[in-house]
């Protein structure tokens, strides 16, 4: 059997081809040729030679980033933020979306997967004068309400310990309702006389769930976190920046690689240092989820994403 070229299938599907042209483009020019700029973590930058007339120097600008504790900092608090917000939306989407296939009311159902899945359309730049209206000192709501009983206001703006608190809810509070939808599709693929066997059985509602809905998901919970895993070293800067903005005091409690890029391209000269951070962050990112698949894969293949 004569083996076909690639010239053969360019001119056997050439409206597939011409389809996927501007796709193709699009990802080659925003996403494969910036790749060329990863060359300044390893240079003294300088504006006047441009990045490939500068100065090589090694790992020179690693090794400022974490001799100055900075590096480990915001490696700490982007993987701790991350696996904190994976473990409280992914289990709050899954219950959620259990919640609403069991009940039975349909307008109830339909108002309730609305209402919780809006806040997704909300931007984070919303979400963080909602934040700021109810923290601040001065005017905020929860001192407002404390002042009208006669108490003292908190200064939540220099109180760095209830922000992970803070960022977790409002992260969950927006894609919880997001989530669930995956996952109330995928408890709407079980066949409903397995459910109904299992009732006829005696099995109560938690049984059920237990015994049949949770299996029945895994696959897809499994897929979700291995996702989110690869994104573990990439926190959401819009969410970090819109809701703790650029208040100092907050820094070391709150700050991410991403913030600390954005903020390092506006008030640091030196780009080098930058550009190793976020080189050290896309080859971490994709060493974790190498590792992690290789982990469900070992335990089992089918679960895998490749």
């Amino acid at each position: 059997m004569r083996k076909e070229g690639l010239g053969h299938e360019f001119k056997k599907n050439k409206a597939l081809f011409a389809m996927i042209l501007p796709a193709f483009l699009l990802v080659l020019i925003m996403q494969y040729l910036p790749m060329s700029g990863m060359v300044l973590a390893f240079k003294a930058y300088r504006y006047d030679r441009g990045v490939f007339g500068s100065d090589w120097n090694g790992i020179a600008n690693f090794r400022y980033l974490f001799a100055s504790g900075t590096g480990w900092l915001i490696t700490r608090n982007t993987i701790l933020y991350n696996l904190l917000n994976l473990i409280t939306s992914q289990l709050l989407a899954v219950v959620i979306a259990i919640f609403i296939c069991e009940i039975n009311n349909m307008i109830f159902k339909k108002v309730t997967q609305t209402v919780i899945l809006l806040p997704y359309f909300i931007s984070w730049v919303v979400v963080g004068v909602f934040v700021y209206s109810i923290f601040n000192y001065e005017t905020g709501l929860i001192n407002g309400m404390i002042t009208s009983t006669g108490g003292e206001p908190i200064n939540f703006y220099g109180w760095p310990g209830i922000w992970p608190v803070i960022i977790c809810c409002f992260n969950s509070w927006k894609w919880t309702g997001y989530n669930s939808v995956i996952y109330i599709a995928a408890i709407m693929g079980i066949d409903g006389e397995i459910n109904e066997a299992a009732e006829i059985d005696g099995a109560n509602i938690f049984q059920r769930i237990w015994s049949i809905t949770i299996p029945s998901i895994r696959p897809t919970l499994i897929t979700m976190i291995l996702l989110q895993v690869g994104r573990i070293l990439r926190g959401d800067f819009e969410m970090f920046y819109q809701i703790v903005g650029n208040n100092g005091q907050l820094y070391n409690a709150t700050d991410v690689i991403d913030t600390y890029v954005f903020r390092s391209l506006i008030t640091n000269p030196d780009i080098g240092v930058t550009a190793a951070a976020t080189f050290y962050q896309s080859v971490l990112c994709f060493a974790i989820i190498m590792i992690v698949n290789s982990v469900v894969k070992h335990i089992d293949e089918d679960y895998a994403l490749f």
